[in-house]
């Protein structure tokens, strides 16, 4: 496999990701659905609901018979039976009548409408007044009124939401067919790196803080995080875990070692995988330059920097959409569309940048006196703190030299809400 640099723009990084084979469908329980990328089309096989019901407490009238009606000239109605909930009723509403009726309960024939309760005055234990007028289909909600028999409802590549699973419910429907969840390797590799447990840290040494970064990241997207590793600068070791990685696993998130220094290993070990495509080798975006992609057969590789800003960026900015599109989620890279939440706001001081080079800069979200702001929060790629204040990040396009105080811009937020 050819070592030289194959330097992408950004842009070019998410055509790449688009040409991503989707994992396999697999069925799940309704249960385990939330969160999860719809294989295929779903739609209703009944109307929902599936009679007609009263949405407010009240009496099941013919709305013919309240024409007119009001606190000076009430319309007379008697009162012939009374709904209860959850069972079918037999009884009709003929002219002049009334049926009392719950909210849920099934209208029964011959009623159009319910009147509210609170716009009718008992006269005696069967005749009631009825002060205001109802029009047909008034506090009804009627056969297929919120869902339609065949009414496609999601398609394929839809992230199903919790509001999305109880119309499944509604449905009946107790499994539904999703794409497989990638699984995911994460390793560490650094000399200078300890594990989280060191309670007296070295000199010259840190602790890991990327295999928990990505994998908080990792598992945001959905996937599953599986085997987790610190290794060695040795290229031997770094063989091995990969090798293992890639046995089991869909995908190999690699942090460190991707630069062209001397003791950077990560695309020598590409070197022994006969399979291994090089995609891309630097891009063109501050910070996380030094990022690698390959394919490794239907296996993902990335190599993201060790820097715990850079590697957090990157994992968000190209791993995390490339997890979802393995997960069918095939609007995931549409012009428009953002992983996670973005708002609007107005930078309150300049930001440079290089022509030709994208630029990812965390801001802190703000409102002052009802306008929302972004303040950029600058730091060197080894400081995980500045992602710690921050809210989310702006993107500073390659062809952009630079954002003035008061441009409009889109922040992409961290959290999920």
């Amino acid at each position: 496999m050819s070592q030289f640099l194959k330097v992408k723009t950004a842009e070019e990084v998410l055509d790449i990701l688009k040409t991503l084979d989707f994992l396999e469908a697999e069925t799940v329980r309704l249960e385990q659905a939330c969160g999860r990328i719809l294989a295929t089309p779903v739609s209703a096989p009944e109307p929902v609901p599936h009679f007609a019901r009263a949405t407010m407490d009240g009496y099941a009238v013919r709305a013919r018979d309240t024409f007119g009606a009001s606190e000076s000239l009430p319309a007379l109605l008697e009162i012939t039976d009374e709904v209860s909930m959850g069972k079918p009723v037999s009884a009709t509403t003929e002219k002049g009548k009334a049926i009392a009726i719950p909210t849920g309960g099934m209208l029964p024939s011959g009623a159009d409408s319910v009147v509210m309760v609170e716009y009718t005055i008992p006269m005696d234990e069967k005749t009631i007044e009825v002060i205001k007028p109802v029009a047909p289909g008034d506090n009804v909600l009627k056969e297929g009124e919120d869902i339609g028999l065949g009414e496609e409802l999601f398609g394929a590549g839809w992230h199903l939401r919790p509001q999305d699973i109880g119309v499944l419910a509604a449905l009946g429907m107790q499994a539904v067919s999703v794409r497989r969840r990638p699984k995911v390797a994460i390793l560490s590799t650094g000399d200078e790196i300890v594990p989280v447990s060191t309670e007296v840290v070295p000199a010259g040494k840190i602790r890991d803080i990327n295999t928990f970064t990505l994998t908080a990241q990792v598992q945001e997207a959905g996937a599953e995080v599986g085997f987790k590793s610190l290794v060695e600068d040795d290229l031997d070791a770094l063989i091995s875990a990969c090798r293992k990685a890639l046995d089991t696993h869909d995908v190999v998130v690699l942090s460190g070692g991707s630069s062209v220094g001397v003791r950077d290993f990560t695309l020598r070990v590409l070197d022994f995988f006969p399979e291994a495509e090089l995609l891309v080798h630097g891009v063109a975006v501050r910070p996380g330059k030094p990022t690698i992609l390959a394919r490794i057969g239907k296996k993902l590789f990335w190599g993201l920097p060790g820097q715990p800003v850079s590697a957090m960026m990157i994992c968000r900015a190209f791993v995390l959409p490339s997890l979802m599109i393995l997960q069918g989620a095939e609007s995931a890279l549409e012009p428009g569309a953002e992983y996670g939440n973005t708002c609007r706001a107005v930078l309150n001081r300049r930001l440079p940048s290089v022509h030709g080079r994208t630029d990812y800069v965390p801001v802190i979200v703000s409102r002052v006196e009802g306008e929302i702001h972004a303040t950029p929060v600058f730091g060197k790629s080894a400081m995980i703190s500045t992602l710690a204040r921050s809210d989310g990040y702006v993107i500073i396009p390659a062809h952009v030299e630079g954002l003035d105080p008061g441009s409009e811009v889109t922040v992409h937020l961290f959290q999920r809400v």
